[in-house]
């Protein structure tokens, strides 16, 4: 959970009355997020053991009460004081929740800005914007503004690589804007950390600055963003000054004050749905500040393509409301509560998803709650957000306990259950288990092992070749671990397993659009590498697996063996199995293993009545070794555990 700090004084003045600690802490927990902690600069540098601060430095620091206070995840409306006070104020009945107003652009040329399409594309392609007018800032609103802009970069911008804000004085630059991206060395400018020196870089030069030096420490993790593309987005003005170079720094000469009246916000992003969240929360927090309150100009974005014509244009910000239902039934059976319809659309107002109206058609299960929910609430995607958001209104401390009116036990589901207790066992028998990716390369999964390519389900954007179809096989997984342990000693055997699932094509059981064709299938799979291959050491160990699972071996696989004297432990009944030699081009799996050397497991069973193929286990093909690198003798078994359940 995101943590924002805001000092006590100026939360209280925000909110416009004043609580002790322990009434606030309340207040948190009635509203739904939790006061963390309460502390002050001064306290907070005496405790810190990675900062070390001199006296003179600890007495100069400020003992202003801070509160700590934890929000939800996905509540982008609380990371600053604005968002918090409002809200709270909301919940209060002390104010009632803002309009959101778009109003008309002033300046046609500040309200444009053109993407070249063909170059951003390749980069970061998408870009939102907004215009606040007549803002008032001083120094803690300019600080909000920042900080708000910190706390959404580290969150629903994932440090970011999804969307990058950049903010500007507006009167500063001229319009209309461009988004561009361009070459490194021909992209020079001041860049905002510079300013007093009014040093310029190109975008090369700064990419390494900010990598090294140590002033600069705070934009590194950033670099890698972009740094090795062949092309840097920029965000320029008419006359090709350089506002941005995101999603690393703003320009020196745009650069916010407090004596900054017009605002220009801009969103680089991968993702046009977050940038849009990010800049309409951005816009609700602050435009409370402009002469107009809760009021923005729009800014119309346009897509150009290389012969400089309009492909596609869109008008930013949307700052939407839309409507939401759920059924008054479902949100009172789901809280454990008993509201009728009106009391309950008139709670949706301390939570800000008022306006609510009780449909006039009602649904199967009755009255249907209609709830507005604002362009901050991006968090409501479901009936449930909307009982959750009503729960609090309601208050938890009042809804009554009551005795469940169905009593039952909870448990492992069998199959995870088997998979426990075989994870013991075969780490009894001196495996060592290991979890490996569940994606891999084609080669890998397929043409490594000696198996021919057959239908996969694959990724359609892979971050690179490793990670290009979801495993069918646990072998692979075993045998890079295996080459990436040479170190290891294999005089007396390394011996490695591991369970887990492997995703296969199912086209038989589709049964609705919802469902892609493709199913997990639980597996073991085990591994010997040694001076010797091992072949005794896994077939022992596939006959230990299904004596743990209750299978009897057959009469004919039991004289086979020249054990005439066989004592069987308690088996379940009709339960068979029994092993065949696995013939070369009998199976696609065949081809891993050593021609003479390897063996099919069958099982009989009461839901199927016939043989069935569960698993293969064998000696590896010198050529499966030579394409994972491995320089012992292996032996592998991997089979299907869900059937021996």
């Amino acid at each position: 959970m995101p943590t924002v700090s805001v000092e006590r004084a100026a939360l209280f003045a925000h909110i416009g009355r004043t609580f002790t600690d322990e009434e606030f802490d309340e207040l948190c927990f009635e509203f739904g997020v939790e006061l963390d902690e309460i502390t002050s600069e001064r306290e907070e540098a005496t405790k810190s053991s990675t900062v070390k601060l001199n006296k003179q430095q600890i007495a100069a620091l400020s003992e202003e009460v801070i509160y700590k206070i934890d929000v939800p995840a996905n509540r982008y409306d609380l990371l600053c004081i604005e968002g918090i006070c409002r809200s709270l104020r909301v919940f209060l009945g002390e104010m009632e929740a803002p309009t959101y107003e778009i109003l008309k652009a002033t300046d046609e040329k500040s309200s444009t800005m053109t993407v070249i399409q063909s170059s951003t594309a390749t980069i970061r392609p998408f870009v939102v914007c907004a215009i606040l007018r007549d803002v008032t800032f001083d120094t803690a609103r300019y600080k909000s503004f920042i900080e708000l802009q910190d706390q959404l970069h580290r969150n629903l911008c994932r440090q970011r690589t999804l969307v990058a804000i950049g903010t500007h004085d507006l009167d500063s630059v001229k319009g209309p804007f461009v988004y561009d991206a361009r070459a490194p060395k021909d992209i020079k400018f001041v860049p905002l950390t510079h300013t007093d020196e009014e040093r310029e870089f190109n975008g090369a030069s700064l990419m390494e600055h900010y990598e090294t030096d140590a002033s600069c420490k705070h934009l590194k993790p950033y670099v890698p963003i972009i740094k090795d593309s062949p092309l840097y987005p920029v965000v320029l003005d008419s006359e090709e000054t350089i506002l941005s170079l995101p999603p690393i720094i703003n320009g020196s000469k745009s650069r916010i004050t407090l004596n900054t009246k017009s605002v220009f916000i801009e969103c680089t992003a991968t993702d046009l749905t977050k940038a849009n969240i990010v800049l309409d929360t951005v816009v609700a927090m602050f435009s409370e500040y402009a002469a107009t309150p809760f009021s923005v100009e729009p800014v119309t974005v346009s897509y150009v393509n290389d012969a400089n014509k309009v492909v596609k244009s869109y008008v930013t910000p949307q700052m939407y409301t839309r409507k939401e239902t759920a059924s008054v039934k479902f949100v009172n059976s789901l809280i454990g509560i008993d509201v009728d319809p009106e009391p309950m659309a008139q709670l949706c107002n301390k939570i800000q998803l008022g306006p609510a109206r009780i449909l006039p058609e009602a649904g199967e299960d009755g009255p249907i709650l209609e709830v507005t929910v604002p362009p901050t609430r991006s968090d409501i995607l479901h009936a449930v957000d909307i009982a959750e958001d009503i729960g609090i209104s309601y208050g938890y401390n009042n809804i009554v306990k009551t005795v469940p009116q169905t009593c039952t036990v909870g448990g492992e589901q069998p199959l995870n259950q088997l998979g426990d207790l075989l994870r013991e066992e075969i780490g009894r028998a001196g495996y060592v288990e290991v979890l490996t990716h569940g994606l891999c390369s084609i080669n890998d999964n397929f043409t490594a092992l000696g198996r021919p390519i057959t239908e996969a389900v694959s990724l359609s954007n892979p971050a690179n070749v490793e990670y290009q179809v979801v495993r069918t096989t646990l072998l692979p997984g075993l045998l890079k671990t295996l080459q990436h342990n040479k170190s290891m000693s294999f005089t007396g055997g390394f011996k490695l397993f591991e369970i887990s699932d492997v995703v296969l094509p199912d086209k038989e059981h589709v049964v609705t659009e919802t469902v892609v064709g493709a199913k997990n299938a639980r597996r073991v799979c085990a591994t010997y590498a040694g001076p010797t291959s091992g072949f005794e050491i896994i077939h022992g160990l596939v006959d230990r697996i299904m004596t743990l699972c209750e299978v009897a071996p057959e009469e004919e696989y039991v004289s086979s063996s020249g054990n005439k004297t066989n004592k069987l432990v308690h088996c379940k009944e009709g339960w068979f199995y029994t092993i065949r030699e696995l013939k070369q081009g009998a199976s696609d799996y065949a081809g891993t293993y050593f021609p003479g050397r390897a063996a099919e497991i069958l099982l009989t069973s009461p839901n199927g009545g016939e043989r069935v193929v569960i698993g293969t286990f064998g000696i590896l093909h010198p050529e499966v070794l030579a394409n994972f690198d491995i320089n012992y003798p292996t032996s592998a078994v991997e089979l299907d555990l869900e059937a021996l359940l």
